[in-house]
């Protein structure tokens, strides 16, 4: 299923759209938020591009309830009657806060650095809808300046043109493509409804379990509880390279922090969540992080507890696992996000 359900106007294909003049008054002081500058609007090569799509920041459940119902012309004609009725936040607003947080402090330390997050709303809507959804962009007053609508078609064909780093979507079936396409992404997941995500500092969490196969985790657990002598041959540490593109990523953002001696007050703060993997594993794969560029901030070993508990106090906006599964398995948390990842 699409990002909303629109498989038609299939001789649509719209990768880019002029902006309306009420956008581009607002790109200065955009900018000054720590968007990105370009004089062609593309990427700048230093920038960490974030795709978004629009049923992860804005709650459009009206909107798509309308199309099921009613059909494709019922929903454009409720778009367009709305166009200046901003619509309401989604589950990623509070992600794409302190996104844009991240930016304003690099930015007052790092004048003139590209080095930032790049925003980008990537979703197969109709360009008429992307009316209501420039609209509600200006409504809020967030940073982004680049759009990728593409009339029915999948977006996933244009996430390498975008230089994609992360492409976050309520669609598992798009993230899955993503995976394949080896592009970082991510799948929405339910919040619980009286989850307060921060928008002053950006939390990312790691589960340490998906570091580890799983397979050959309880084959050593079953060695070792069989065996009076130290195990050998412990479990394989895995990584996939997309994913550990992202976290160079990340890492290079924190260090800019940690160079002006702002390790406490770093508005990016990442964690790691082991909860079966054995203990031994655990400074595998805090070593492993760590040759990637990121520096875990905290670090939790539950020992077979369950992870809500330390999720809900937590609360990251985005909670990496990497394991392969149909579905978000920690739903109702306080994460937002959770990667399925395919096997390596």
């Amino acid at each position: 299923m699409s990002d909303t359900g629109l498989y038609s106007l299939d001789n649509l294909d719209i990768c880019s759209m002029s902006v309306p003049a009420p956008l581009e008054r607002c790109s200065s002081a955009r900018r000054s938020r720590g968007c990105p500058k370009s004089s062609t609007g593309s990427k700048s090569p230093q920038a960490i591009t974030i795709a978004f799509s629009p049923r992860t920041l804005f709650n459009m459940a009206e909107e798509r309830a309308i199309y099921e119902a009613d059909g494709l012309e019922s929903y454009v004609k409720f778009q367009q009657e709305h166009e200046n009725e901003p619509l309401k936040k989604g589950l990623a607003f509070a992600l794409m806060k302190a996104l844009e947080t991240v930016n304003l402090r690099l930015q007052e330390r790092y004048p003139g650095s590209d080095e930032i997050f790049d925003i980008v709303l990537m979703t197969n809507n109709h360009a008429q809808v992307g009316v209501r959804l420039i609209n509600s962009i200006n409504h809020y007053g967030l940073s982004i300046e680049r759009f990728c609508l593409t009339g029915g078609t999948s977006p996933i064909n244009y996430l390498k043109a975008y230089h994609t780093n992360l492409y976050l979507s309520s669609d598992p079936v798009k993230v899955e493509k993503a995976l394949n396409e080896g592009i970082a992404a991510a799948t929405l997941c339910h919040l619980d409804k009286d989850a307060q995500l921060s928008e002053k500092q950006l939390r990312v969490a790691f589960d340490g379990d998906s570091f580890v196969n799983q397979e050959a985790c309880e084959k050593y657990s079953k060695n070792c509880m069989l065996s009076d002598s130290t195990c050998d041959h412990e479990p394989k540490i895995m990584l996939q390279n997309h994913i550990k593109g992202f976290i160079e990523l990340l890492g290079k953002i924190q260090k800019k922090f940690i160079a002006k001696n702002e390790h406490m007050e770093c508005p990016l703060r990442t964690y790691l969540i082991t909860g079966r993997a054995p203990i031994s594993s655990i400074g595998q794969v805090l070593k492993m992080i760590s040759d990637c560029g990121l520096e875990i901030n905290e670090s939790f070993y539950l020992a077979g507890s369950p992870k809500k508990t330390v999720l809900d106090i937590l609360r990251p906006h985005i909670f990496f696992d990497f394991q392969p599964k149909d579905s978000c398995t920690l739903q109702n948390t306080s994460m937002c996000y959770s990667l399925k990842c395919t096997e390596v």
